[in-house]
């Protein structure tokens, strides 16, 4: 069926009248006549009363109209979908991850995704998950890294690395001989720590202050090779994960005891509209780490 016919036709029923039908579209009066008379030829069927100034659709064409509006909707988002496919070649996505996940974990992923969408910009945003959050809230993310045990309601998640927290230390210190350590030994001891807002923080801090201990933190950075320079010189444990110091001989990871998760999930606002860019970077992500 011609969608062009079927266009004139929705336009003829909306506003009741050949003369103003044919001016709406932008074409001559006799042209639309024509066409409507090759639809009525192409459905077999009668779908206008020429001769009733005040019934201009037949009981037929009220059906068509009613399904023409639907399929002319459809046929729009089609259209869209394709611009958007066709789009991906100059798409941008905001995407917000913490220093240690883009420096560990991205740093491969983003580059065998420029290779494959060499024309999306990808612009990535170094914060903690807490303030990731906000900022997806607020709009100013399309996509972000951040803890997938707290949901908020407002977003969409979908989980990417479990992984286990563990404390990092010198090969020298005494907790490296350990299988484990407990929270409350590690909170005694001299630390390195990332700064509120990362959960590798937060789960030591939350800890503290529900069991009342005060805290002898060395040194607060969020770059991950000052951390592993300090522990080497031996001036605090910190917390991290394991795959960040498996290229360190000189420096050894304690699971703690209880295990303590670290999850993230790849999140989005759930009225935010999720460009073809993103939802490609999405199954890229999804494809990749999972």
């Amino acid at each position: 069926m011609n969608l062009k016919r079927l266009e004139y036709f929705s336009q003829l029923a909306m506003l009741g009248s050949f003369t103003r039908a044919a001016e709406k579209i932008g074409i001559a009066q006799p042209a639309l006549t024509i066409a409507m008379q090759k639809l009525e030829q192409e459905v077999g069927l009668k779908l206008i009363n020429r001769a009733e100034k005040n019934a201009l659709l037949t009981a037929e064409g009220k059906v068509l109209f009613t399904l023409a509006k639907q399929l002319l909707n459809q046929a729009k988002q089609v259209e869209l979908e394709l611009k958007e496919l066709k789009d991906l070649a100059r798409g941008s996505i905001r995407f917000g991850v913490s220093a240690m996940m883009g420096s560990y974990y991205f740093p491969k992923v983003l580059s065998e995704f420029k290779q494959k969408y060499p024309h999306i910009k990808i612009q990535v945003i170094d914060q903690g998950t807490a303030a990731l959050e906000q900022m997806l809230l607020n709009g100013e993310l399309d996509l972000a890294l951040i803890r997938g045990d707290l949901e908020n309601p407002q977003l969409r998640y979908t989980e990417l690395i479990n992984e286990e927290v563990v404390a990092g230390m010198a090969n020298s210190h005494p907790f490296a001989k350990q299988n484990s350590l407990s929270l409350a030994e590690f909170c005694q001891q001299p630390l390195i720590l990332f700064h509120q807002g990362y959960y590798l923080r937060e789960v030591v801090s939350h800890y503290a202050k529900k069991h009342q201990l005060s805290l002898d933190i060395r040194m607060e950075t969020n770059l991950t090779e000052l951390q592993k320079s300090l522990l080497k010189n031996q001036l605090g444990i910190t917390t991290c994960l394991s795959r960040i110091l498996a290229s360190e001989p000189e420096l050894t990871a304690v699971s703690f005891q209880p295990k303590i998760a670290f999850k993230l999930s790849l999140a989005w606002k759930k009225s935010h509209y999720v460009s073809q860019a993103s939802k490609a970077f999405m199954r890229y992500l999804t494809e990749s780490l999972r």
